[in-house]
């Protein structure tokens, strides 16, 4: 299986541990939720995403927004960024 779809099941999971965990526990899931994002995604867009997915969970009802998900599509989809991934692992003869 592609890596980039096992991303796409990790992030999925992880939207929906942060769309079930309730408002004490979110506490504790926010920067935990903003850490595994910026591992997730490296670079700018990674640091960015952190920080949403922090916000996100931190602010009260907005647990619905999937960001994991969302940096996926972003990531995998929207951007250039998976072409530059295949280029940098073929090899030259």
């Amino acid at each position: 299986m592609n890596k980039k779809y096992v991303k796409l099941g990790i992030s999925i999971l992880l939207d929906l541990l942060g769309f079930f965990t309730i408002i004490p526990i979110d506490i504790v899931w926010a920067p935990i939720s903003g850490y595994i994002m910026t591992k997730m995604y490296k670079g700018n867009e990674g640091k960015i995403a952190g920080v949403v997915s922090f916000l996100e969970e931190i602010i009260p009802f907005s647990d619905v927004i999937p960001t994991f998900t969302i940096m996926w599509f972003y990531t995998y989809v929207f951007s250039k960024k998976d072409k530059h991934d295949k280029k940098s692992t073929t090899i030259k003869v």
